[in-house]
């Protein structure tokens, strides 16, 4: 029963976080997310498989540079598709260099610089074995690649995909625009592995809700950020352009998914440790709390959040005053992003909606057309947030299979 709401979730996981958990602390010293210890920012426990490790010459590494790589074995939620680890090099929010890593697979059927599909997850948890590269090979009932089967549509169309862990080393869960850079390093480090067979290959990016936040950032940094590569479409369904919206609209009122809201609040502050500080402003129950989800997937942030609100986790009654805070969420906000994509966007959401700002998504969207963008947008024919994922995927990977093909667009949107 849980499974059923999860995907609509990620959102009230920013949301209502941004309206209140964390945006209004202030007074805490900045710490270096490299340096400073869990317990004062919550910093998930360090992956204990050692390919994770960043190498010690990190920093001379150039973003999407390779730093380690391995074949793992088959799977099954993937089957007759070979499947690769890729640990590279990438940037975090502040201008730091990461080591960041994507799972690749590549089907039987796939020819040589065929297409490359980068799908990027709805990955809203706090842990290391919640990562896309974990939850492939555990045996835990409980977390599942719920987007599998639309994948597998693209594996048997012959493209390779790549499954970015876009959330990073820090499980910085709500740092959008993190997950666009990753995205796009993780392209640049498959591109340049010659046995993955997609040095020269056009790429198309999709996602959907907080995957769409990483993927609609993929496409907008794409210009400045990775301009040499080939991005042919980018697919996004669900998408917050604006978590300062979200936030004002939602409030601070107790609800079944604040544990997600918590969450978000735990991991902005590992990516922003000097312009956010939870820590600080947390009382005994929101330090308990945060105990017990500070490396959780996403069934146990839910359970242990379940009906809670920000006032009961902090004694600081200004915790909203926070004029920094605010602009970490603006920062992340698509919508205030003055840069706009190159590559055609295909865009697609339930128009009554309720758990997004939908008129943030006109508004990026209307910008995108008037400077030239080229975007088609498609509305569902469904009453909510999840039943437009499933229902805007199989027309998402035909458009992308279009982009592929080479067929025209409109001359305008």
């Amino acid at each position: 029963m849980v499974s059923r709401v999860l995907r609509p979730l990620l959102v009230l996981a920013v949301s209502v976080t941004l309206g209140a958990a964390f945006a209004g602390a202030g007074t805490a010293a900045a710490q270096d997310p490299h340096t400073a210890p869990a317990s004062v920012l919550g910093l998930p426990t360090p992956d204990p498989d050692p390919f994770y490790a960043p190498p010690p010459d990190l920093a001379e590494r150039a973003p999407g540079d390779v730093l380690n790589i391995r074949q793992m074995p088959p799977n099954l939620y993937f089957p007759g598709s070979a499947v690769w680890e890729v640990l590279f090099r990438s940037t975090d929010s502040r201008g730091l260099p990461i080591a960041a890593n994507t799972t690749y697979l590549l089907p039987p059927n796939h020819q040589p610089d065929g297409p490359l599909a980068s799908y990027q997850h709805i990955i809203n948890s706090l842990g290391h074995k919640c990562k896309i590269a974990t939850e492939l090979y555990t045996s835990d009932p409980f977390t599942q690649i719920r987007e599998a089967p639309g994948l597998n549509i693209a594996l048997a169309r012959g493209w390779a995909v790549a499954l970015p862990d876009h959330l990073g080393p820090r499980m910085a869960y709500g740092a959008a625009k993190l997950g666009g850079q990753i995205t796009l390093d993780g392209i640049r480090a498959v591109k340049k592995v010659p046995e993955l067979g997609v040095t020269n290959s056009q790429v198309a990016l999709g996602g959907y809700s907080g995957g769409g936040m990483a993927t609609a950032w993929a496409a907008a940094l794409a210009p400045k950020y990775a301009p040499e590569l080939d991005i042919v479409g980018a697919a996004h369904g669900g998408t917050p352009m604006n978590l300062t919206t979200m936030a004002e609209a939602l409030g601070v009122n107790p609800h079944p998914a604040f544990g997600l809201a918590m969450a978000a609040a735990i991991g902005l502050e590992r990516e922003y440790p000097d312009r956010i500080h939870l820590s600080s402003q947390l009382n005994n129950q929101g330090r308990w709390l945060r105990g017990l989800i500070n490396n959780g997937c996403t069934n146990e942030i839910m359970f242990w959040g379940v009906g809670k609100n920000a006032a009961e986790l902090t004694d600081n009654p200004n915790f909203m005053d926070d004029p920094d805070a605010w602009k970490v969420l603006e920062e992340n906000s698509l919508e205030l992003y003055p840069g706009v994509p190159e590559t055609p966007i295909f865009e697609w959401h339930s128009p009554t909606d309720v758990l997004i700002p939908v008129d943030a998504i006109d508004r990026t969207t209307a910008r995108y057309c008037e400077a030239g963008t080229y975007v088609k947008t498609t509305l569902t024919p469904s009453p909510d947030h999840l039943s437009a994922a499933a229902l805007g995927l199989v027309p998402a990977l035909d458009w992308m299979d279009a982009r592929f093909r080479g067929e025209p667009l409109p001359a305008t949107c």
